[in-house]
């Protein structure tokens, strides 16, 4: 491959990154996503007691 070739593909990435973003970022509806505190409450195991956490001597 020539140089000119390796710099195509380059650019073919970067446009078909760039160009993905964009249209995630031109299509995204906050209204449709799901609230992720309360959502990481339901999935976070509960703490650990204080009896647990305390070093032992």
């Amino acid at each position: 491959m020539s140089n000119s070739q390796v710099l195509l593909l380059i650019a073919a990435f970067l446009a078909l990154t760039i160009g993905s973003f964009v249209w995630y970022v031109a299509t995204w509806d906050a209204r449709e996503q799901q609230e992720t505190s309360f959502l990481f409450l339901k999935i976070l195991p509960p703490e650990a007691p204080a009896s647990a956490t305390k070093a032992r001597s």
